[in-house]
């Protein structure tokens, strides 16, 4: 190798490692979503963002004042070189837009550019992803790639935890990966149904990946890297501040093929999620609740809300929404089956003209039914052999259910086929 080409690729390392640094930086000095600071990147690499920024060189006064307040307690560049050894130690990585495993999907938070209509910095901050932080061994994208979130309320009911439960297991069972935010209630719920399916999920977070909250489900964080993925956007040792849980919604929302609401208060940031993805054109799914419940009311507002959104009621619902089109079908409901089913129209008539008690000769049941006593007699036939109907003395009776049961049970069973000979 010539020692130009040798320094050209020694460069492009040190500029590799200067982006990466710098975009763990830019964090630092502004919240994750920051608009302005993405678009700096975005025109100028993340290199030169951070230097410009540092000169004093931001596009607006929040963001002025937020640079010079974090630039005042430590220099951004040594405290992202700190959060790589950090993260290091504790087996977790960085992952920016350069790596294979960077989930291209979080793109579509560029349709959120100036969409925020309170005015409130959760609303209107809401660009894409510089960075993210993993703990776990999945490659971020590919597990990202199949995925569905299921959120809902932290105060939730006996029915939301058994509902996102079972979507949970369902969805891994599938082969989905499940996402959620590691919350109390309907989140954990669902990370743990994935978890009991072996499969994978996702917990993304709105703290560092080293001190995941809330503490009470350490144990929950502990299975989760070990077999899934622990995901965020903010330094290792960040802490979990309120408007953070809003900020790292638009990632489950915009990381993800669609987004299941279980249970919501009129009140939660969980349906922020369920509007984020909305917004990035993201399948919107909500479970019915009872309507004397408080927890029912997000989900049925959201419903009534937005006309794409869909009632979900089961797995089978939620790959209808997300899956292959016209192959991942929810099965039409059905109620159970009965010996009846199969019947066309003159042998039901025959079967209706019957009395429930006495034995009955064909030639009344033929005038019951307003059929000739040839048919009758045929029809007759064929019910006798799926035993609704006996043969006795003077004519027939019917066979009570007790009796089918107990030759069906004997492995006398019917054919399973249409009866119209």
């Amino acid at each position: 190798m010539s020692d130009d080409i040798q320094d050209r690729e020694d460069a492009q390392g040190r500029d590799d490692v200067g982006d990466r640094l710098a975009r763990v930086a830019l964090t630092w000095l502004a919240e994750p979503g920051t608009w302005s600071v993405y678009g700096l990147v975005d025109e100028h690499g993340a290199a030169n963002a951070l230097d410009l920024l540092l000169d004093g060189g931001a596009p607006d006064d929040r963001l002025r004042r937020a640079v010079a307040a974090r630039s005042g307690a430590g220099d951004p560049l040594a405290v992202a070189t700190e959060a790589v050894t950090r993260a290091e130690r504790l087996g977790a990585r960085l992952v920016t837009p350069a790596d294979a495993e960077w989930p291209v999907q979080v793109a579509a938070l560029r349709r959120l550019a100036g969409s925020g209509a309170t005015g409130r910095r959760v609303d209107t901050e809401t660009a894409p992803p510089l960075c993210f932080w993993v703990r776990g061994g999945w490659p971020l994208g590919e597990v990202l790639h199949r995925s569905v979130a299921v959120v809902g309320a932290r105060a939730a009911t006996s029915y939301g935890v058994h509902v996102a439960t079972e979507f949970g297991y369902g969805l891994a069972d599938r082969g989905w990966t499940v996402v959620s935010g590691g919350a109390f209630g309907v989140d954990a719920a669902a990370h743990r149904g994935a978890l009991n399916a072996g499969g994978v999920t996702v917990a993304v977070l709105a703290c560092g990946v080293d001190r995941p909250y809330p503490v009470g489900n350490h144990a929950l964080f502990d299975r989760i890297a070990e077999t899934g993925l622990l995901l965020s956007e903010w330094i290792p040792g960040a802490e979990p501040l309120r408007p953070r849980f809003l900020t790292r919604n638009r990632v489950i929302a915009a990381g993800t093929r669609g987004s299941v609401l279980v249970e919501a208060a009129a009140r939660s940031g969980a349906t922020q999620t369920l509007r984020r993805a909305y917004a990035v054109g993201r399948a919107v799914m909500a479970v019915p609740g009872p309507v004397t419940s408080a927890m029912s009311v997000g989900a049925h507002e959201l419903l009534r809300e937005f006309p794409e959104a869909r009632l979900v009621a089961g797995v089978p619902h939620v790959l209808e929404e997300v899956g292959r089109l016209g192959v991942d079908l929810a099965p039409p409901p059905r109620g159970p089956s009965r010996p009846t089913d199969g019947l066309d129209d003159e042998a039901t008539a025959v079967l209706e003209s019957m009395p429930r008690r006495g034995v009955t000769g064909p030639d009344v049941i033929a005038t019951r039914a307003g059929l000739d006593v040839r048919t009758a007699l045929r029809k007759l036939a064929l019910l006798e052999e799926l035993r609704l109907v006996a043969r006795r003395e003077g004519g027939y009776a019917i066979v009570p259910p007790l009796a089918r049961r107990a030759g069906a049970d004997a492995g006398q069973s019917p054919s399973n086929r249409i009866w119209t000979s």
